[in-house]
């Protein structure tokens, strides 16, 4: 049987780095591609022989090609890359609106571009979502509409790749303790208001999303499915991180 090969865009950290070990664990080579090169190195060196990492800009799309190209045909793509800023629409400059936008949506679109391009017939994209694609969050305008529009660029890219059998998935997390979610941890009272909204009465881990990736990596009837894995924090609301910020701030 011959072996199966993966990217994981976003791979150094995260959810990024859960999903690469995940893969490996499952049988997988995996290249662990990162905007922090030496960090997607240190990575595929913890996974061992085989393995391997790529510096990647996902904003720049002569990065992700040569990305691809240098992996040649894969069997899996896993699409990481994200960053949220935080700031009241009215107080947010468009410039920082736009960056968001462009690694959250631009960048997905991109990968999704070149592993339309590069994976084998009945391979497998997952794009990592947000609650925050269904679920609105007070000063957090661009992060929210660049993942709903992920979540449709999953349906769109599920019904055009599916004439070669590449299933296209992508999953919601919850707030999981990630380097993303670093800062918004570190404000009083986020955290606990995120659990007080949560059915399941915890935040996520990265081995939670990894291992729902791992399954629409490998479910062979499911296509066009953005997965909520939040522990049924859709069901309820989201932090009032701005509201808490000015407690903190003692406005």
């Amino acid at each position: 049987m011959s072996q199966s090969h993966a990217i994981v865009v976003g791979g150094a950290s995260g959810i990024g780095w859960a999903s690469a070990q995940a893969l490996a664990a499952d049988g997988y080579t995996v290249v662990v591609a990162d905007l922090n090169g030496d960090g997607a190195a240190a990575r595929a060196a913890e996974l061992g022989d085989g393995h391997s990492a790529a510096q990647v800009d996902v904003t720049d799309e002569a990065s992700v090609a040569t990305l691809f190209e240098g992996a040649g045909t894969v069997d899996a793509v896993v699409s990481c890359a994200g960053f949220s800023t935080i700031g009241l629409i009215v107080d947010t400059p468009v410039d920082q609106f736009r960056s968001v936008i462009d690694v959250c949506l631009n960048g997905a679109f991109i990968v999704a571009k070149y592993a339309g391009r590069h994976l084998s017939d009945n391979g497998a994209l997952v794009s990592i979502s947000s609650l925050n694609a269904r679920q609105p969050a007070l000063g957090m305008a661009a992060y929210c509409s660049a993942k709903a529009g992920l979540s449709m660029l999953t349906q769109v890219a599920a019904l055009e790749f599916a004439s070669r059998g590449i299933r296209v998935n992508a999953v919601a997390p919850g707030f999981v303790h990630t380097p993303l979610t670093e800062g918004a941890a570190l404000v009083p009272g986020v955290v606990e208001e995120y659990i007080e909204n949560t059915a399941i009465g915890r935040a996520g881990v990265p081995e939670d999303i990894a291992e729902a990736v791992l399954f629409l990596l490998k479910a062979p009837w499911l296509t066009g499915e953005v997965l909520d894995i939040n522990g049924g924090a859709h069901m309820k609301r989201y932090p009032d991180i701005i509201g808490h910020l000015m407690k903190l701030g003692g406005t």
